[in-house]
């Protein structure tokens, strides 16, 4: 199960959010450049490992209270037009509660998330989810991580540093950007 990518001209962001609305069993995301990208579903394995991987996060949110925790199926429209769902996402308080309550509710939220995790699934290219990451950094996303469980590999994304990679880490740390987080890998892998 290969992703697929169509080029529509002219394709803006009311344009694309009319066809998400008119094909809701599909799952899009739409590039800088216009493309729409058909997502199939996950197997359940990549569905096992992403709901441990989102509940780590809900939990540590749910005793700091410092944002909020976005799963897969969230758009967020990057500044650059992007229209990307991350598998797992969190915003502070602060720049959620800069939006509108129509920008919360109704609108692919226009802003980058201040952490994003891509979740490399069997049919996913690790070359396109690294371009992926770093259109996230490039536009504001603070820490990223791409999780490639076959591997047993961590790529960490940041503003403005060198990605560091570990290999087979049994946790990762939300650094200061999710202060306290822990992200337990043995629940991924």
């Amino acid at each position: 199960m290969n992703t697929i990518t169509l080029n529509i001209p002219n394709l803006g962001i009311e344009g694309f959010y009319e066809l998400c609305q008119a094909n809701q069993n599909l799952q899009l995301e739409r590039t800088e450049t216009g493309e729409v990208i058909i997502m199939p579903p996950t197997y359940p394995s990549t569905g096992k490992k992403n709901s441990g991987l989102n509940a780590q996060l809900w939990n540590w949110n749910d005793r700091t209270n410092l944002g909020i925790v976005f799963d897969s199926s969230s758009g967020f429209t990057l500044p650059n037009g992007a229209v990307y769902s991350p598998d797992a996402s969190w915003v502070s308080n602060e720049k959620w509660e800069a939006l509108t309550q129509t920008q919360q509710e109704e609108e692919f939220s226009p802003l980058a998330p201040d952490f994003v995790v891509e979740l490399r699934s069997s049919s996913d290219s690790l070359k396109k989810l690294r371009e992926k990451m770093q259109e996230y950094i490039n536009n504001g996303v603070r820490l990223g991580w791409l999780l490639d469980p076959k591997n047993k590999i961590v790529e960490i994304f940041r503003l403005e540093k060198q990605i560091k990679i570990l290999e087979s880490p049994t946790t990762v740390f939300g650094e200061d950007v999710l202060r306290g987080f822990e992200l337990n890998l043995n629940k991924v892998w």
